[in-house]
């Protein structure tokens, strides 16, 4: 299966402690949301988001959009908890805070592949530590793997970076073995989140490098980040074109054709095709989510 195929254009964090923002993310136009039990929960809050979250998953009400519970590391108080909750109730993945190696991955496949309710149960890795980005690699084939999340605040931290420039490195690094791989890498967050024309700029540049969207923090930022990582209608009439004009070159016997004055091969035509079916895919979920953008 072609993860890609699916939009991951919008992933809003939302808290597992919170009851009113759980509910409210149900009619948001967003393509998938992290339930978040770690950063976004205090310690006292721990336990009760563990509950309040398996009860709400369990009830369900989210459409299409991808559902991903990040736990707390599985080296901490709260992980092999969170874990075996979430799992019981057979998650569609779940995010793996701080990922070192794909041993770590391994491990916990390994736990999910004893609970008969997880046997679908995909894992994301969140890339925010230096030995976890050097070992991207590995870490994409672990089993399970799916998708890669870059946490740009704890990888900035870790660096001693104080732009985002300055981890673009990293970024690329992780987002070659997620392609290597075949699996999502969406962006890290925008913290300035009343800033709608920096969180435009950085989300224009993610799309540039290949990001499939980005990480949010506010609902406010959703539109945003799904027209930024959608394709334009410019773009989907070029594709179109293109297509158009390479089968017609075929039929003729030739194997390249020429739009608005470039060659057009098949590796064009593929990025074509994929650019068709991301307009494709979006539309539908755009549709589920009540025509919102």
């Amino acid at each position: 299966m072609d993860l890609r195929a699916r939009p991951y254009r919008s992933v809003l964090y939302i808290p597992g402690s919170r009851d009113r923002a759980l509910d409210k993310a149900r009619g948001l136009a967003v393509d998938a949301i992290i339930f978040d039990l770690e950063d976004a929960v205090s310690i006292e809050e721990k336990a009760n988001a563990r509950d309040l979250l398996a009860a709400t998953l369990t009830q369900g009400g989210y459409g299409a959009r991808a559902q991903i519970v990040r736990i707390n590391g599985l080296d901490t108080p709260w992980g092999a908890d969170d874990l075996a909750a979430i799992a019981a109730i057979g998650p569609e993945a779940i995010l793996l805070p701080k990922v070192g190696a794909a041993a770590d991955v391994a491990a916990v496949a390994a736990m999910l592949d004893t609970i008969p309710a997880a046997k679908d149960t995909q894992l994301w890795a969140m890339m925010e530590t230096p030995i976890g980005v050097l070992n991207a690699a590995e870490i994409a084939r672990a089993p399970r793997m799916a998708g890669f999340v870059m946490g740009t605040n704890d990888l900035a931290k870790d660096l001693g970076s104080r732009t985002r420039g300055a981890m673009t490195m990293a970024l690329q690094h992780c987002l070659l073995a997620a392609r290597a791989a075949g699996i999502i890498c969406v962006d890290g967050v925008y913290n300035a989140f009343k800033d709608e024309e920096g969180l435009a700029a950085e989300c224009a540049e993610g799309r540039d490098f290949g990001f499939d969207g980005k990480t949010l923090i506010h609902p406010a930022q959703v539109a945003i980040a799904n027209v930024a990582f959608a394709p334009s209608a410019a773009e989907v009439e070029l594709a179109e074109r293109q297509i158009a004009a390479y089968e017609a070159a075929l039929a003729e016997g030739q194997g390249v054709a020429v739009v608005d004055g470039k060659i057009v091969e098949n590796l064009h035509v593929a990025t074509a095709r994929a650019t068709l079916a991301k307009a494709a895919a979006i539309a539908v979920a755009e549709q589920a989510h009540g025509g919102a953008a």
